[in-house]
């Protein structure tokens, strides 16, 4: 059950310009009422600035954290973008499209007016989402309040998320450091803290008298033969040592994630693996990155927003082999090679994302490291197995070193082949990946974590990256469209 994301309930403000009956713009503002059922209807018509601040204070007493602004006739230009200004929330701007009266006096010139709306948004720097194509009946806008609700549900918990750090970032992983200025500039708060701290919140929970019933919700979510039964007790301790932090330490925001630094000296201190952990609070929306990716956690929040469902990050792991490719791959899938490659991290993908025959193992990297590679004691509590089979969205937003905001989208699918492999990993097909991984990833300077969103969100994603003000949205460009630093002549 996803607990940390908003609830939206949209508010329906109509506008008018004087000049045009405004009972043309309440008459359009009633039938997207109708079509939509669930949305606030405003009974205030905007024609000033004073209609202005009684919609607003009305929407805001009704409980509205997102808004849609509608231009039922051409609209009063500067009191319809001033509430943008004055309403806390994202706020979408639609017109309404001609043909539900006669063109004389059931003109509303509202195609004309949404230019003037545009401008004057611009001329005052507010932000509002204008749809791809922001002209429609009452029907069409439905379907346009539908795909802003999702927008909007991720804007609101972005501008009211705190992301929890512990420890800084591993050596030789500084590619998961970058600027937090990137933060403040979305709106989202950090509060960074020592892994010594998480250790001692973690042994004031031991005899927490709630573990026993964590525990017993773990072994049922696995199963039985599924996990370790003598490490349960301290991974439910650790998963209520991260949510009573989270709750304590919220603040002013609503929403948390967090950024956990797991290696190398977790393991030992702590007696386990703590990505099984992170996997259970990914699946109510609490994304747990590892590595202390702070972008790696915002950017799961955001997929979890967006999704309503649970996410993952994984590394942009090895090259599928080309034997795998041609005996699993070639002739059943529309994929050459490159198209192919494996995203793997040690066990924080949510045990509902993956195959059957998941179960929580232990870290071979780390017990190579840190238990000589003998009988696996405390590197134990990663949840291992291939990941489920469907479509997936692969995403990052990111701040660089300069301190500048960009982003990559690409969609594609996770394959049903098997991996053969350790760690929570699974085969991704990605179209013209290798061009991507060549041209964005590499080119831009992107880190090894990738975000993952179970299904096809790209539109969406563009979408809140565009409104929280990033410019470069990278994507996986067609052959037809060649990258600005790819060799023509190649």
């Amino acid at each position: 059950m996803m607990t940390n994301i908003p609830e939206i309930k949209l508010g329906l403000i109509a506008v008018s310009r004087d000049c045009f009956p405004v009972a043309l713009s309440e008459r359009r503002r009633a039938a997207i009422a109708a079509a939509c059922g669930d949305i606030y209807e405003c009974p205030v018509t905007v024609e000033n600035e004073k209609d202005m601040l009684k919609a607003v204070d009305d929407v805001k007493a009704a409980g509205c954290n997102a808004l849609v602004v509608f231009l039922g006739n051409f609209g009063p230009e500067t009191p319809e973008t001033l509430i943008a200004k004055y309403f806390d929330g994202p706020c979408m701007f639609a017109a309404a499209a001609e043909g539900d009266g006669d063109l004389i006096n059931g003109r509303g010139d509202a195609y004309c007016g949404m230019l003037n709306c545009s401008y004057n948004l611009g001329m005052r720097h507010l932000p509002g989402y204008i749809p791809p194509y922001p002209v429609g009946t009452a029907e069409d806008i439905a379907r346009m309040i539908k795909e802003f609700a999702v927008i909007a549900r991720a804007i609101v918990g972005v501008k009211n998320l705190k992301i929890i750090t512990f420890g800084p970032r591993p050596q030789d992983f500084f590619a998961c450091n970058a600027p937090i200025k990137g933060l403040y500039e979305l709106g989202v708060e950090v509060e960074e803290n020592s892994e010594l701290d998480l250790l001692v919140s973690y042994r004031e929970h031991a005899n927490d008298p709630r573990i026993p019933e964590v525990a017993a919700d773990m072994a049922a979510e696995m199963g039985e033969g599924k996990y370790y039964p003598d490490l349960l007790d301290r991974m439910a301790q650790f998963e209520l040592t991260l949510l009573d932090w989270a709750e304590a330490h919220k603040g002013a925001r609503k929403y948390v994630a967090f950024a956990d630094k797991c290696w190398p000296a977790f393991p030992s201190q702590f007696g386990f693996e703590p990505c099984y952990v992170n996997s259970r609070l990914a699946s109510r929306g609490i994304p747990v990155s590892c590595e202390v990716d702070i972008y790696g956690a915002l950017s799961e929040y955001i997929g979890a927003c967006i999704s309503g469902d649970a996410v993952t990050l994984l590394d942009i792991n090895n090259s599928v082999p080309a034997s795998m490719w041609e005996s699993q791959i070639k002739g059943k899938y529309d994929y050459v090679l490159t198209d192919t490659f494996m995203g793997f991290h040690c066990g924080n993908t949510p045990s509902c994302k993956m195959c059957s025959d998941r179960a929580v193992k232990y870290q071979l990297i780390q017990n190579r490291l840190l238990e000589n590679g003998g009988t696996p004691d405390f590197t134990r509590g990663t949840l291992e197995g291939d990941i489920a089979p469907g479509e997936i969205t692969f995403y990052r937003l990111q701040c660089d070193s300069e301190g500048v905001l960009r982003s990559y989208i690409a969609e594609g699918e996770v394959l049903p082949v098997a991996t053969t492999s350790f760690g929570g990993i699974g085969v991704f097909a990605i179209p013209e990946m290798g061009r991507f991984y060549r041209h964005v990833l590499i080119e831009k300077r992107f880190p090894h974590h990738g975000a993952v969103a179970f299904g096809r969100f790209g539109k969406a994603l563009f979408e809140v990256f565009r409104f929280l003000g990033v410019k470069d949205i990278a994507y996986n460009q067609p052959k037809n469209l060649p990258y600005p630093t790819e060799n023509p002549f190649a």
